[in-house]
């Protein structure tokens, strides 16, 4: 197929994009809530994860009890429907995507822009995870700890 039909065979977003941002504005809604309850936050995320197929949903269950354990500080939240740790401003500091969300081959967690992990001009701000070991573990961690400090 030409780059030309592709172009216009494209509709925009996928139902699972569509779906992400209606998550989204339904979180924007709930937000303040949520940044000032951790018990909601955490209630919402733990939602989340409970609705996630497996393996998502275990992965999902354990980065909670490393995140949690690593930064308490983090609040507990949902963030496009997945689950999302913010700091005290609100701010996303780290997620977790699930591989089903979007049909891909791995889940993915990663860090945003509040996240402390600079290191010189380049670094990685996302990881894909395809099963949790104690060596993902402990190097998730120790980001999660770097990314509050």
């Amino acid at each position: 197929m030409s780059p030309k039909k592709d172009m216009q065979k494209s509709t925009g977003f996928t139902d699972e994009e569509k779906a992400a941002m209606k998550e989204r504005a339904k979180e924007l809604k709930a937000e303040e809530r949520a940044n000032k309850d951790r018990a909601a936050g955490e209630s919402d995320l733990l939602a989340a994860i409970a609705k996630m197929k497996e393996p998502d949903r275990s992965m999902a269950k354990r980065l909670h009890e490393i995140i949690t354990a690593s930064a308490p500080a983090l609040m507990p939240k949902t963030w496009y429907g997945m689950p999302a740790y913010a700091n005290t401003d609100g701010k996303v500091v780290c997620f977790f995507q699930a591989a089903s969300k979007f049909n891909t081959r791995y889940a993915t967690f990663g860090f945003q822009h509040d996240a402390n992990l600079d290191e010189g001009n380049m670094w990685p701000a996302s990881f894909a995870l395809m099963k949790l070991t104690a060596t993902e573990e402990a190097r998730i961690s120790a980001l999660v700890k770097k990314a509050v400090g």
